[in-house]
């Protein structure tokens, strides 16, 4: 019992040593490295799906916590302020049975966020698809389209969260090799 504890701790160890001595950083920190710490959010609330404008607000706010562990902060506080709107949800269907049916739909979301940070404007797009299956010759039920964009969503802010992590990387390099060629120099 203590040989296998004491593997699983040296194993540990090793992990812990490979992903520190080689310079990993999660992306989280690259992604608040272009956003910065205290983020504010507002969103364009569509005419045609407010329900979903909300569901989309509330998901950017927790990723925005949970995934950034950056902070939620009125607009005058903030370093970044994001602007996001959704275009109308498209579903339709991927998948037929053997009688014609459908019985699977695909829904696909699209966000335009906007970011401004240090006086400087920038504009992404971001989407994210979701898969969902229903009964044979069934309507489709408000709840499992809410669902469906919702799941989108999350995957489209995940995406918008790779975008930034992107941004925040390659300023970490371009700042890295301005100092290697200041050092050379």
């Amino acid at each position: 019992m203590q040989v296998i504890h004491m593997r699983n701790v040296i194993l540990l160890l090793l992990i812990s040593l490979v992903f520190t001595s080689c310079g990993y950083r999660p992306s989280s920190n690259f992604a608040r490295m272009a956003l910065g710490e205290k983020i504010s959010t507002s969103v364009i609330i569509s005419n045609q799906n407010p329900g979903n404008t909300v569901i989309i607000k509330d998901a950017m706010d927790s990723a925005i916590v949970k995934t950034l562990h950056a902070s939620l902060v009125p607009r005058s506080e903030s370093d970044s302020h994001l602007v996001f709107s959704i275009a109308t949800p498209n579903y339709y269907p991927v998948q037929y049975n053997a009688n014609g049916y459908i019985i699977a739909y695909r829904m696909k979301v699209r966000l335009t966020i906007t970011r401004y940070h240090d006086g400087e404007e920038k504009r992404y797009t971001a989407q994210g698809i979701s898969d969902f299956s229903i009964a044979p010759n069934a309507v489709v039920t408000v709840q499992a389209r809410f669902d469906a964009i919702e799941l989108a969503a999350a995957k489209a802010i995940n995406s918008f969260i790779a975008q930034i992590s992107s941004e925040g990387a390659r300023k970490v390099v371009k700042n890295d090799n301005s100092n290697d060629y200041k050092k050379s120099h």
